[in-house]
Parts: C-alpha cells; sequence; structure tokens
C-alpha cells in the first residue's frame, strides 16, 4: 500500500508529518530519515485500528501545484 505524505519542516529544526487519507496520522522526526520512519510506525497502527473497526482509509488527496 502507498499513501502521500506531506511533510512540513519545523521553524525551530526537525520535519512533521502528515498522512493525509489516515485521519489523525501525524509524526515528527529530527531529520528527514527519522521523520518517515516515525510516520511509517504511525501509518501502520492507523491501518490497524482501521482494520480493527473494519473501516477503510478516506479517499486519497490530490496533489497539485497553485500558481499565485
Amino acid at each position: 500500500m502507498t499513501f502521500k505524505a506531506v511533510i512540513h519542516p519545523e521553524p525551530s529544526g526537525g520535519y512533521w508529518g502528515e498522512v493525509p487519507a489516515l485521519t489523525g496520522c501525524y509524526s515528527q522526526g529530527e531529520t528527514m530519515e527519522e521523520l518517515l520512519v516515525n510516520l511509517r510506525g504511525a501509518a501502520l497502527g492507523c491501518l490497524e485500528v482501521l482494520r480493527d473497526e473494519s473501516r477503510s482509509p478516506d479517499p486519497e488527496v490530490e496533489v497539485a501545484d497553485l500558481a499565485l
């Protein structure tokens, strides 16, 4: 299974990320590598809860460029 993740840099250092298709799926890390490991663990936990509740992930989000 593959999901899109949105990565945000923290002004004070490090990163936080979210998986929009998995409501409430957030994590953080000091490095991008640490964030991805932590976010993967969070996503697996969210999927386990959804499976236990016989629910499915939300529809995948679309990613688009927005010209201003």
